[in-house]
């Protein structure tokens, strides 16, 4: 889709209500209930990020998503494929600013040219007991990427018809955070499988999405 055309429909994103869990709960992993209820305790006191789903014109101007797979690394979203994001630091001021900032440091897309169009549901993630703050947001100009090397292994540029594009949704068996191997609903895009939390936020995206588009 050209960049402008998706300005065009973005504009009303913000007087449209979001899908929430019922969006989510589409691409949610079937022991996630279990997950939750296990983590009962420590929902109480969960560490807080903010993450952003960035959209930009590529240089012929066709609407992309950036996604990041992250380094392989002793920790339960390792070799993952997420929204490029962090959590809360002290020189955050909120959620979003943090998002923002983390977007910057990870994918290199100056702070001045993103603009945060709306705040999506929440997502509890228990394996790390993080809550995660997403955000949808545009960038108006084609990124100059620059991957954070410690924590990035890979961009991948995602065409906004493949992600809108229903074939990319798939069943996949993957091995969990704590060793079990299961079947979850996934999207494969540009090759990649994402799965969990990030595709939760995903799908409620997705669903805001054709709401306009």
């Amino acid at each position: 889709m050209n960049f402008d055309t998706f300005l065009n429909a973005i504009s009303k994103i913000k007087n449209i209500p979001l899908p929430g869990e019922a969006s989510q709960f589409k691409m949610s992993p079937p022991f996630r209930v279990e997950l939750l209820k296990r983590q009962k305790a420590a929902i109480k006191n969960p560490k807080r990020a903010g993450v952003l789903a960035l959209f930009y014109p590529d240089e012929n101007q066709v609407t992309k998503l950036i996604l990041i797979l992250r380094k392989t690394y002793n920790g339960v979203h390792s070799a993952q494929v997420g929204f490029p994001g962090g959590k809360l630091e002290a020189q955050d001021d909120s959620y979003e600013m943090a998002a923002v900032r983390e977007t910057y440091e990870e994918v290199g897309v100056p702070i001045q040219d993103i603009e945060v169009l709306k705040s999506l549901t929440e997502v509890y993630i228990p394996p790390s007991n993080f809550y995660v703050s997403p955000f949808i947001g545009i960038c108006r100009s084609t990124p100059k990427f620059i991957k954070e090397e410690s924590e990035v292994e890979a961009l991948i540029e995602v065409s906004l018809v493949h992600f809108m594009d229903d074939a990319a949704l798939i069943s996949k068996i993957v091995k969990t955070s704590y060793s079990v191997k299961v079947e979850v609903p996934a999207y494969k895009l540009n090759g990649y499988i994402v799965w969990g939390a990030t595709a939760m936020m995903l799908s409620e995206i997705k669903d805001l999405l054709k709401q306009m588009l």
